[in-house]
């Protein structure tokens, strides 16, 4: 495919970092999710309680969804998502954690190979 075949997809990339004040609450919230999920068979619905009980990461990425991100917005439907989370050390000080700075790499990559 061409790019103007192509043109009408974009991918969106975000990166959110999460304080957990209260990994309890986290956790419950996404057994409740859990529970409320009728056609999530027994064997991975026990997987998944497991889960989001020994690991906040896992709890939020059974409660975070990325259509929920756009499902408001006019004039798009979301073709496909991925989505993963890990507990991290995060320091807000540190240049490593800097929003703002440009992500060049990827594009300078493209380039290269393009």
């Amino acid at each position: 495919m061409s790019t103007a075949e192509t043109s009408r997809f974009v991918r969106l990339r975000v990166e959110v970092v999460l304080e957990v004040g209260d990994a309890g609450t986290v956790a419950g919230a996404a057994l409740g999710r859990i529970s409320g999920d009728a056609d999530l068979p027994a064997e991975e619905r026990a997987h998944a309680e497991s889960a989001v009980t020994e690991d906040t990461a896992e709890a939020l990425a059974y409660l975070v969804d990325p259509f929920d991100l756009v499902k408001d917005v006019p004039g798009v439907e979301l073709a496909q998502a991925s989505w993963s989370s890990e507990e991290i050390d995060y320091d807000p000080d540190s240049p490593d954690w800097d929003l703002d700075e440009d992500d060049g790499d990827e594009d300078e990559d493209e380039e290269a190979a393009g």
